[in-house]
């Protein structure tokens, strides 16, 4: 069974649901259990939709815990740097209260423990994830070819650090079973290339060749397809 897509005519209208969808699993969340954690994707296509998300009045922002997908491994000075962009895109405006716990630590190469020790102040199961996908079928930082590929897929993590081809930079990302864990799963892309990329990924073929299949793939957590041109 494939996943639900839901198609927008614009990258605002797309920011404006993806961020209705959003919120409503971390008021629900606060609702329920006091607390609530959103973990989010870098990358260029997400900054209208935090931009968006950050203004909601309705969201008790001082009880969130907000979190990244994967990061690379650079300070946050760096314009390559996730957090710097969620930072200067999320935790404004109404959203300028909610914690932040970057996967970045410090050190000159990727330090998985202390990367996951730092997890500990996020809220677990996470209420809602939001990824990304690149033209090669990555997400997260599951790349094709990546050396810890296998065990970023498999492991309980919560944290592998990875290195590929197409990664640039070395990089820490949250494993998939911690992905799977979430309450609420979204893949926000946008673009005609991005959904060939889609549509090729939803046909037969192995993960390690476009391992957002096995986002794609998986029945554990409802995913939710949002796509605009």
């Amino acid at each position: 069974m494939r996943p639900a897509r839901r198609t927008f005519k614009d990258k605002q209208q797309l920011a404006e649901a993806l961020a209705e969808a959003v919120a409503a699993n971390l008021k629900a969340s606060v609702k329920a259990r006091g607390v609530a954690s959103l973990a989010v994707s870098g990358g260029t296509t997400p900054a209208r939709f935090f931009e968006v998300l950050s203004e909601r009045s309705d969201v008790p922002w001082e009880k969130v815990a907000i979190t990244l997908v994967d990061e690379r491994w650079v300070d946050e000075k760096s314009d390559r740097s996730n957090a710097r962009l969620v930072r200067e895109k999320l935790i404004q405006n109404r959203a300028a209260i909610a914690s932040f716990v970057p996967l970045y630590q410090g050190g000159p190469v990727p330090d998985t423990v202390r990367a996951g020790r730092a997890q500990a102040g996020v809220p677990q199961p996470l209420d809602a994830v939001v990824l990304g996908m690149g033209n090669d079928g990555h997400t997260a930082s599951f790349f094709p070819g990546g050396d810890n590929l296998e065990e970023a897929l498999t492991a309980e993590g919560p944290i592998v650090a990875i290195n590929a081809p197409g990664a640039g930079e070395p990089r820490v990302t949250l494993t998939l079973r911690r992905l799977l864990a979430a309450r609420a799963l979204y893949l926000h892309i946008e673009g005609e290339e991005k959904v060939k990329t889609l549509d090729k990924a939803e046909a037969e073929g192995p993960v390690e060749d476009m391992p957002v299949r096995a986002i794609l793939r998986q029945t554990e957590t409802p995913l939710t397809i949002y796509w605009c041109p």
